[in-house]
């Protein structure tokens, strides 16, 4: 039977723990408060000679149902010979913290905010990241716009960056602005009340589908694994959700890829040295040719980006429940992306998932450091100013940024564990349809198909195999460690 009492577990102060535990500064330092305070003294952007003014556009942000640190806005318009201009403005988080600052240097030592589910833990103060630094609907804001021209083909040309002050006019979410450019669903209100921002929208989204065609051909990987997300009542989790992408997503990830090679190749050219962001050539390719074999694909002997995604596309036809395993597998076995430094003249080793060469990050700078560094960088060669930073500054953030991001992962994975055993407690004697996911020396583990949550199976799971669809009896939870165990 299934439990009718509450299960309590204190989520947030586990992850405040979980934060410490992988060496992270979970709470601003002293001092924090003081900058904080000269800083909203000020609210009104901030007085750049110089820069363009870019406020009359129609801007538009789409971002998470629940985001409140806004990067980013988009806009478009079509040009005479069949290209789609593309402008992406991205907040200028350096134009309020200073570098050295104390709040700079707790960015410096987090790199990244850390979202967990039931708390976000954010690399800078709610105040900016949320607040003044937040490119926010209907406030005037300073901005690093990144410019480019997609033509039928896919192409992005004519890159280029430059400031200017700019105006969201709306800000928009993934999933109801997705279900409508795909036709599941009505236009957002905001869109249905202004026909101007309606063809806006969908003048990016076919710029956007160029370019995902353009960088398919390229060898780009087609990959879905699983993303969930809480619901939360108060300070408890009582529902798992799963998230999916669409055609509002794929607009904002492929205008940011297009953004950050501009930016990579501008450094290029200019002989400036950067962080980039890069996926090596996976050192596992043979284990990678072992699963494709194992489906009955022949991959050349050597990496191709190419041919595994003809893979993946095809195997995502044929056997789409199943395509989401096979996506993580592949993700593990290609490595974890990591922040290098290229210096002038040296060759990046590029991005194989992305099947591109020059790609930095330089469109979050609310939540990732090395987006604010890049951002000084350009800043200082559009100023024609000395770089603020040397090739070994450079280094040891990348090295920083690259240990933290495993950091942030391994919280982020441990709290989706704990959320699960939480939200399922109640549920302990009920059975779900699974599908076994793994089976090793340590045992056999499934994935239940709703809520998608992962777990052992530790009674009745001789003889299954990877693929095997499964009845699980769910026995206990455990959320302190995040076990979830069943019975077959």
């Amino acid at each position: 039977m299934s439990s009718s009492h509450p299960f309590h577990f204190n989520l947030v102060v586990a992850a405040h723990a979980a934060m410490i535990e992988h060496g992270f500064q979970p709470d601003f330092p002293a001092g924090t408060d003081k900058e904080l305070g000269a800083i909203q003294a000020h609210p009104e952007p901030p007085a750049v000679a110089g820069i363009q003014d870019l406020r009359s556009l129609l801007w538009s942000s789409i971002d998470n149902d629940t985001s409140k640190d806004l990067d980013q806005i988009e806009w478009a318009e079509q040009l005479p010979d069949g290209r789609i201009r593309v402008l992406i403005g991205v907040a200028d988080v350096d134009v309020r913290v200073v570098e050295g600052s104390i709040i700079d240097g707790h960015a410096k030592s987090e790199t990244t905010s850390v979202y967990t589910g039931v708390r976000v833990f954010p690399m800078l103060p709610a105040e900016l990241s949320e607040g003044i630094t937040s490119l926010n609907e209907n406030e005037d804001r300073v901005a690093l716009v990144i410019e480019y021209a997609v033509d039928k083909a896919g192409t992005a040309t004519d890159g280029k960056a430059y400031r200017a002050l700019v105006h969201n006019r709306a800000q928009l979410a993934y999933n109801s602005v997705g279900a409508w450019l795909e036709g599941k669903g009505p236009a957002p209100a905001k869109v249905a009340a202004n026909a101007d921002l309606a063809a806006q929208l969908k003048l990016q989204d076919t710029a956007a589908q160029r370019m995902v065609d353009g960088r398919f051909q390229h060898g780009a990987l087609d990959l879905e694994t699983i993303e969930t997300r809480p619901v939360m009542l108060a300070d408890d989790a009582v529902e798992i959700v799963r998230l999916t992408k669409n055609r509002a997503t794929s607009l904002i990830e492929e205008f940011m890829v297009a953004a950050n090679g501009v930016i990579a190749r501008t450094f290029e050219d200019a002989g400036v040295a950067s962080i980039r962001r890069i996926v090596r050539t996976p050192k596992r390719w043979d284990r990678i040719v072992e699963l494709a074999q194992g489906l009955g694909t022949t991959l050349p002997a050597e990496p191709d980006s190419k041919a595994l995604n003809d893979f993946l596309l095809a195997q995502k036809r044929k056997d789409p429940d199943h395509f989401p395993d096979l996506s993580l597998a592949t993700v593990k076995l290609m490595g974890p992306g990591e922040y290098v430094l290229v210096k002038p003249n040296e060759v990046s080793p590029g991005h194989f998932g992305l099947a591109v060469q020059d790609y930095t990050h330089s469109t979050a700078p609310n939540r990732r450091f090395p987006d604010m560094v890049t951002q000084r960088l350009m800043k200082a060669w559009l100023a024609k100013a000395p770089q603020p930073y040397s090739v070994d500054d450079l280094n040891a953030i990348a090295v920083r940024c690259t240990l933290m991001e495993d950091n942030a992962r391994k919280v982020e994975r441990e709290m989706q564990k704990r959320i699960a055993a939480v939200v399922l407690h109640p549920r302990i004697g009920q059975s779900f349809p699974a599908i076994v996911t793994g089976v090793n020396h340590y045992g056999t583990f499934v994935r239940t198909l709703d809520p998608h949550v992962d777990g052992m199976v530790v009674q009745g799971g001789k003889g299954l195999d990877v693929g095997d669809r499964v009845t699980v009896k769910l026995i206990s939870t455990d959320p302190q460690r995040g076990f979830i165990d069943f019975a077959v």
